[in-house]
């Protein structure tokens, strides 16, 4: 009886997952794999290829891998810094990284515009002191900059997790034998902490490479990333095959990193809470 209670429980969890995940899912590989007949074809994932699209992918890798770096340097040493605070995960610190994850993110992204622009905030105050302006709006640094403060808590919270999980009593015992601080870190908490390492690479890694709105806002109609092409075709040129064939190609970075979390962090040690 338990059993039959159970999977009548998990009911409109699998009916969610069919009609917002599977359904669409299947919808993207359909359209990907054919063409406007209907007819099969794999000049839709081989036109990543074209000079136009390959551009796009490598900017848009390189731009990750850099906003990614930046989020580590800067997410690692403030979760150590909370770590030995000895703060509760549900303490108001904490809760003041999660705090951005709750408020809209185009509103969020369109703040750093209004912050950025030539007669933005910041520029008005630079002026006002006297100061060079910045202009750095429709670039890739603006880019970078977007993606390093929206996806910084995804780095953040693995980390801390990661690195609360740590029993003092290694560390403790690291130091008795004569180990300093640098050989604890290197030694004892960067390997422990890789599960949280790997999964908040990932976090952050995935929805920079696929990001649309972040580049459309501050890169401007110039910069072009892949998740920027993908949306055109989808919305402006209406051609479905062709946008469903780049997002499969994309798929394919998604499950590499699915597979490095699964292989570094098999007892979920780095998940975000």
């Amino acid at each position: 009886m338990t059993s039959n209670k159970n999977n009548w429980l998990s009911a409109p969890y699998t009916l969610w997952s069919a009609v917002f995940i599977i359904i669409p899912l299947c919808m993207i590989f359909y359209y990907g794999l054919t063409d406007k007949t209907g007819a099969f074809t794999l000049e839709n994932i081989t036109a990543i290829a074209t000079a136009e699209h390959a551009k796009a992918l490598r900017l848009s890798i390189l731009l990750s891998l850099i906003s990614t770096l930046l989020c580590f340097l800067l997410a690692y040493p403030l979760a150590m810094i909370l770590t030995n605070m000895k703060i509760s995960q549900h303490s108001f610190i904490i809760l003041i990284f999660i705090l951005p994850m709750w408020m809209n993110f185009l509103l969020r992204t369109l703040a750093w515009q209004t912050l950025l622009e030539k007669s933005g905030v910041i520029n008005s105050i630079l002026t006002f002191l006297h100061l060079p302006n910045i202009n750095i709006i429709n670039t890739p640094y603006a880019i970078i900059l977007g993606m390093v403060y929206n996806f910084l808590p995804f780095m953040v919270l693995p980390l801390y997790n990661a690195l609360s999980k740590i029993d003092e009593n290694v560390i403790n015992a690291a130091r008795d034998l004569g180990a300093d601080n640098i050989h604890t870190f290197f030694r004892i908490i960067l390997p422990l902490s890789v599960p949280g390492i790997i999964s908040g690479l990932s976090m952050v890694f995935v929805p920079a490479l696929t990001t649309f709105v972040i580049s459309s806002l501050l890169g401007g109609s110039k910069i072009l990333l892949i998740g920027n092409v993908i949306d055109q075709e989808f919305t402006q040129a209406s051609n479905w095959n062709l946008g469903s064939g780049l997002s499969i190609v994309l798929m394919i970075f998604i499950i590499l990193n699915m597979i490095a979390s699964a292989v570094f962090d098999k007892d979920g040690e780095g998940s975000m809470l």
